[in-house]
């Protein structure tokens, strides 16, 4: 199949992106307005109220239940696509986006490219109803967090990919991401990029200290009242389990409730300052949090503007998620999709992709296109994780409806939202 080699961005614009990323506008990364599961939804409508809203599970797609969504991919030559912010390559003056434009060079097929996720239950909220009603949402291609992508194929709302349409992510996908439990073969989905969780701190606010565990950011007196962890139940807690030797893969109740007393002792003792979506980036940047726990792609955004900011990976391991591309039931343009989804499986369009956005690449194989963008960033292993990071990483176990409501409960009480 042919591969496309995009327009190569210089160092030196890749670096000015980056620094816009860190200043004004900047502090609002891909990540700004809460990185997944909005704390609470559950409690206000969210995802496990589904049959409680009377709201029943569709019939899974293609089991012969559901019929399949007529195509139009061959008449139509265009993709509706709802993506989250900052979450695409764009040009130096943000008037155009190379990758999307040399992709409808090729095919001939338009993108209608829209940032309309700014939180997964909020999209949810837009989207269910039709999804329900069995309707086309208008859209052919979504990307969501892997815990609302999980509930989105268990529901029987996401279309069945054809493998052939999809050489490239099948050959070029990472390990790392090739069999989660909730999409085992990635037969709905594939990973639009990967979310490392680690911890950052900033040094001169530590007076050099390193700081690398969950422990010593609960348990180091001389962090009190400057440490921060996340709103995402999923990382706080999964961190904190990997931290007492517990598999966030195969963990029990027991389990999850000793994290969440271990997190509340650090709450009542003052040692958490708050917890916090994104708005942690300018409280670590100024010094105010001392330590946190942190998203990847936000450090390396941080680092460029502050020498100071640095992270370290625990012995313990840390988390890994994924933002994933499905295309929901019913969309009208599902074959155009699915060559969208590949396209971001060619390594040099991956390379632009991932210079641009600084997350995990989900592409195998990438370093060497995308060291001819930046090497430093080919480096990287929070953007190309080597073996050794890799061998880290640890992914939370899919939860049952039930569990997610009861989690989620305990784990809102505890953070006061």
């Amino acid at each position: 199949m042919e591969q496309f080699e995009p327009d190569r961005l210089s160092t030196a614009q890749l670096a000015a992106m980056r620094r816009s990323l860190t200043s004004g506008r900047g502090a609002l990364t891909r990540r700004s307005l809460l990185r997944a599961s909005g704390v609470g939804a559950l409690t206000l409508g969210g995802l496990s109220t589904l049959s409680a809203c009377g709201i029943p599970p569709a019939k899974r797609a293609g089991t012969g239940e559901q019929a399949a969504s007529d195509d139009h991919s061959d008449r139509e030559k265009e993709i509706n696509f709802s993506n989250w912010t900052e979450y695409m390559d764009t040009s130096d003056d943000e008037k155009t986006r190379p990758t999307l434009d040399a992709f409808t060079k090729r095919t001939g097929i338009k993108v209608k490219y829209t940032e309309d996720i700014n939180d997964n239950v909020e999209f949810f909220g837009k989207i269910r109803p039709q999804l329900a009603a069995g309707q086309d949402t208008g859209r052919d291609l979504i990307v969501v967090t892997d815990w609302l992508a999980a509930r989105i194929i268990r529901l029987g709302w996401a279309q069945k990919l054809d493998p052939a349409l999809l050489p490239h992510a099948f050959a070029n996908l990472s390990p790392q991401f090739r069999s989660p439990d909730w999409d085992p073969g990635r037969s709905y989905s594939y990973p639009w990029t990967g979310i490392s969780t680690v911890i950052a701190y900033n040094s001169k606010a530590t007076d050099g200290k390193k700081v690398d565990s969950v422990t010593q950011l609960l348990d180091d007196p001389t962090l009190k009242g400057r440490v921060g962890f996340l709103t995402e139940m999923r990382d706080s807690v999964g961190m904190t389990l990997l931290d007492q030797g517990k598999d966030p893969a195969s963990f029990t109740t027991a389990d999850f409730d000793g994290a969440i007393g271990r997190l509340q002792k650090g709450v009542d003792s003052k040692q958490i300052r708050r917890f916090t979506g994104n708005d942690y980036t300018a409280d670590l940047d100024k010094g105010d949090i001392a330590a946190c726990l942190a998203w990847a792609g936000d450090i390396i955004q941080l680092q460029a503007g502050n020498p100071d900011i640095k992270y370290a990976i625990p012995a313990a391991g840390y988390i890994t998620s994924s933002d994933n591309m499905l295309v929901p039931a019913h969309a009208r343009h599902k074959a155009n999709a699915e060559k969208l989804m590949d396209y971001y499986y060619e390594l040099p369009v991956a390379a632009q992709l991932a210079a641009y956005i600084s997350y995990v690449c989900p592409v195998e194989g990438v370093k060497e296109d995308l060291a001819k963008i930046d090497p430093a960033l080919a480096d990287n292993t929070l953007i190309v994780p080597d073996k050794a990071m890799t061998a880290k990483s640890h992914a939370f176990r899919s939860l049952t409806g039930e569990e997610e409501t009861a989690y989620e409960e305990k784990f809102t009480k505890l953070i006061g939202a």
